[in-house]
């Protein structure tokens, strides 16, 4: 019974997006949800991503999922991301909303530097891209009168201080609130809206010695002395959008290692007494 209630398959069988499903957790994401049964669209910029992924995602689950090459920063392409995914499938059940640039935009800018381009890019691929694609997904879902699930990324640093990365940072704890937010609003319609919050993430297995030493290092400041790895956020996913989790909305889940619950994020100020 309990079994059950995590498959995607139906009838009918769930039909999922998820964003920046081109590699990292996206891909590991996309991958259990494929192998839970659903049907799965994976979005990103890069065409070369999305079709290696897919492969593997087809070779993994036997199932090969739509690719759709777009920017989440644009209104439109977010829409037509929805829009094609209905057209292609019949319907529309999960939408997972990973897609993120981390500091790859003013990474380590102190604010009085921060240009206007570096933090507009990160609200927009951040937030605005869960908004833009939600508010299209929500539309479907109240047309569709079946109800839906949304599924937001944000991430460790939006609940603790993070000054490497204001720009991203800030973005997260946005989605955070709108998470609980738009929950609210949507109740009513049969959709639940949920978030996951990872800490540390290996987005991909360490493939030199020098990248094995570095994921040991940042490993110490979790409880459970390690980084975690994609493929780890898969299980957590196929949860959060199948019936199992039926009765939660509104709600963050923490996958960080114990980090901060009794971790020390390498914030550049350790606790007193500790030395990292």
């Amino acid at each position: 019974m309990v079994l059950e209630k995590l498959r995607l398959d139906g009838p009918p069988r769930r039909v999922a997006i998820v964003t920046g499903g081109g590699r990292g957790l996206g891909r590991e994401m996309a991958l259990a949800l494929s192998e839970a049964g659903a049907d799965v669209c994976i979005a990103s910029r890069t065409q070369s991503q999305l079709d290696a992924t897919a492969d593997f995602i087809a070779e993994r689950s036997g199932r090969r999922p739509l690719t759709v090459s777009m920017d989440v920063r644009e209104r439109e392409q977010c829409d037509a991301l929805i829009e094609q995914t209905v057209t292609h499938f019949g319907r529309l059940d999960i939408l997972m909303n990973n897609a993120g640039i981390g500091d790859a935009r003013g990474g380590g800018t102190q604010v009085d530097q921060l240009s206007d381009d570096d933090w507009a890019d990160a609200i927009a691929v951040n937030l605005n891209s869960a908004f833009y694609c939600s508010r299209a997904a929500v539309r479907v879902f109240r047309k569709q009168d079946q109800g839906g699930v949304i599924v937001n990324v944000a991430s460790g640093t939006a609940m603790r201080m993070y000054p490497m990365g204001l720009g991203y940072a800030s973005a997260k704890g946005a989605v955070m609130s709108m998470t609980r937010s738009l929950a609210a609003q949507v109740v009513g319609d049969g959709i639940r809206v949920n978030g996951i919050v990872p800490g540390f993430i290996l987005q991909s297995p360490p493939e030199t010695e020098e990248q094995r030493e570095q994921a040991a290092q940042r490993g110490r400041f979790n409880s459970t002395g390690r980084l975690g790895e994609a493929w780890e956020l898969g299980p957590l996913a196929v949860f959060l959008c199948s019936d199992a989790s039926a009765y939660i909305t509104g709600e963050h889940f923490v996958i960080d290692g114990g980090g901060m619950a009794g971790g020390i994020a390498p914030t550049g100020w350790p606790a007193p007494g500790v030395t990292v």
